[in-house]
């Protein structure tokens, strides 16, 4: 059984940007989203614009830091067919991939419906873990709900009041 354990921040500057290592554009939609799981489709490409990998992903609804998480590999012909399958707008974001460490941050820029939003996560082995905290992470949004792309599935970002845009 596959297991995520991950905290999700919002970012206070652009300074991550000079230390990106590579980058790469994802588009997913999701085929379920109920309040137990999750069914996400994910095609991901290279800056180039070369399509290298796709996903079909189950994730729980666990309100908590570890959830359950089971990812497949799947021909993109298919994750291309199972895209063109899903509810609302598909998510469009640039995951910028920044070291720090021993760690390795994503940083997910978002475009489309979510233009505008920029959210960095990390990935631990165990919910005590810690890890660097850059000069560039401002806010912890691991609790908030809204920031999960389950969410901007349904609801996205540029639909948010400037009351949801604050994650106090």
């Amino acid at each position: 059984m596959g297991t995520e354990i991950e905290r999700k921040f919002l970012l206070g500057d652009a300074s991550w940007r000079a230390l990106v290592q590579t980058t790469e554009r994802f588009q997913q939609g999701y085929l379920a989203n109920t309040s137990l799981a999750s069914v996400r489709v994910r095609i991901a490409e290279q800056l180039g614009g070369e399509v290298t990998e796709a996903w079909l992903s189950v994730k729980s609804m666990t309100p908590s830091l570890v959830r359950q998480e089971f990812e497949y590999r799947i021909p993109v012909e298919e994750a291309t067919a199972l895209l063109a399958l899903c509810e609302g707008p598909l998510l469009d974001k640039m995951r910028h991939f920044v070291p720090v460490g021993q760690h390795l941050f994503e940083i997910d820029e978002f475009a489309g419906d979510n233009a505008g939003l920029i959210v960095a996560e990390v990935e631990l082995e165990a919910p005590e873990e810690t890890f660097p905290r850059p000069a560039w992470l401002a806010q912890e949004v691991t609790h908030l709900e809204r920031y999960y792309n389950f969410r901007l599935a349904r609801y996205p970002y540029n639909a948010w009041t400037l009351a949801e845009r604050s994650p106090e």
